[in-house]
């Protein structure tokens, strides 16, 4: 369980906050907008109303203790940078902001947060990916050239063992788990048999990935 600070709850800070304390996280959420603190009341146990780009109101979160603290203000950009700066001051172990242009994600970078999101940018580089190709599922950028993907198993690999298909070797890429039915074995054994229904996951190059995804 990990503590977590979230500061904002428009759309993407909301579903946030609820997603974390789901998976067992600890949570507490801020905003400025009281109306939307008391709309989301019930979904918090933690919840406060206060203008985060006030140092006396941040230093009262004891920021220092959360292990993340998400700064997902959308429509206030001059907002997030000074929250920003604030929680960095203020012992901020680790600090994920939100931007909305490529300058912006640079500037946060350069006064302190830890991760940077990009949302609109993420999203659109995903379904580019997704849609240029009728055999890729999803992937997960790792660098500019490596990516972890889900594609469908080539024809050639089909009724093959994974010992056989040796695909480190013949294609350079890193075979990490195998969807079969819906059902994710993240470590399927050297004998397993691929079927035509199977998908799998594999880290590699990303033009590597795109060849063997042709591969149908």
């Amino acid at each position: 369980m990990q503590s977590v600070l979230v500061i904002g709850l428009g759309k993407l800070g909301y579903h946030l906050a609820v997603k974390m304390q789901e998976l067992g996280n600890d949570v507490m959420v801020v905003d400025i907008n009281a109306e939307l603190v008391e709309q989301y009341a019930d979904s918090f146990t933690d919840s406060h109303i206060g203008d985060c780009t006030n140092k006396e109101v941040l230093s009262s979160l004891d920021v220092a203790g959360f292990d993340i603290c998400f700064v997902t203000i959308g429509s206030n950009f001059e907002a997030s940078v000074i929250i920003t700066l604030l929680l960095k001051k203020l012992g901020a172990s680790f600090i994920v902001a939100k931007a909305g242009k490529e300058v912006q994600r640079e500037l946060l970078y350069s006064i302190g947060a830890n991760e940077v999101i990009y949302p609109e940018y993420d999203l659109a580089e995903k379904l580019a990916v997704r849609y240029d190709s009728e055999n890729i599922f999803d992937y997960i950028p790792l660098t500019d050239t490596h990516a972890v993907y889900e594609i469908n198993v080539p024809r050639s690999w089909i009724g093959k063992s994974l010992r056989d298909v040796n695909a480190r070797q013949k294609y350079g890429v890193n075979i990490i788990a195998v969807k079969h039915d819906g059902t994710v074995d993240p470590v399927p054994d050297a004998d397993y048999l691929f079927s035509e229904e199977d998908h799998v996951m594999v880290i590699g190059q990303s033009e590597t990935v795109f060849k063997m995804a042709s591969m149908r």
